[in-house]
């Protein structure tokens, strides 16, 4: 073997490696995350209300205040969302109640900590949360 055959041979299995080497890190490099994967409701600790379906749409978060306090009725019409809510998705650590009329008062319709909702099937008037 001639000294020439012997350095293109080299630098076959150099090119070889390298070529793998990058198709390996092509496979190893994280790949940033779809625009679908993000949460629709990216807070913590609240009450996120969609005027779509599924979780779409323009969306309004509610959280009590002051936080930690004995709880909150909210009036969705004084805040523009009368009639709005169509879904909702509970990131607080406690249960929220949507109820038919503006006062928080009557029959609630629970939604549990963590709990998506869609449709919620009527248009919430208040919300009570903690």
């Amino acid at each position: 073997m001639n000294r020439l055959t012997l350095r293109r041979s080299t630098l076959l299995a150099l090119g070889a490696a390298a070529a793998f080497g990058c198709a390996m890190t092509a496979l190893l490099t994280p790949v940033p995350a779809a625009a679908e994967d993000n949460p629709p409701c990216p807070f913590s600790g609240v009450l996120c209300l969609f005027d779509g379906p599924d979780f779409t749409g323009e969306m309004w978060n509610v959280m009590a205040w002051p936080p930690g306090g004995a709880g909150t009725c909210v009036n969705l019409p004084e805040h523009g969302w009368e009639g709005r809510a169509v879904s909702a998705i509970n990131t607080g650590p406690y249960t929220a109640s949507l109820f038919f009329n503006e006062d928080c008062v009557g029959g609630p319709y629970p939604i549990g900590p963590g709990e998506w909702v869609s449709p919620l099937g009527f248009a919430p008037q208040s919300v009570w949360v903690y």
